[in-house]
């Protein structure tokens, strides 16, 4: 059973669709999976919350090597609004940090996830 769910019920559907598809011994682990990347989903979604602005942009863009700084540039702010590495940066920002929101979703789950990840 998927622990997290994703926010969007045709998401769940699908999701639970493929698990019962899947060999039983694979079973676990795409329940894990899918458990992590809807928490990490819910974590990205989270930024909005804290209403990024053009400042968090910019400071974001000082950061970034020069090849990646001058892509996001020209992507832009609205563009990057939805960026991963952009809403992770808002998030941490905000005292947000993603392992731990990750697994206050996940519970137990988020160290057997992690154990599987370095099998």
């Amino acid at each position: 059973m998927i622990k997290v769910k994703h926010p969007l019920e045709k998401c769940n559907r699908t999701q639970e669709s493929r698990i019962a598809e899947c060999p039983e011994q694979d079973r676990r682990f795409q329940e894990l999976m899918y458990s992590y990347g809807n928490a990490a989903y819910r974590y990205h979604e989270r930024a909005s919350d804290n209403n990024p602005t053009l400042t968090d942009y910019q400071e974001w863009l000082e950061g970034l090597p020069e090849n990646i700084r001058r892509d996001m540039g020209q992507k832009g702010f609205e563009y990057c609004k939805t960026a991963f590495p952009f809403t992770r940066y808002v998030n941490e920002k905000n005292d947000l940090g993603m392992d731990e929101f990750v697994k206050n979703l996940m519970g137990d789950e988020f160290e057997e996830y992690k154990k599987l990840m370095v099998e």
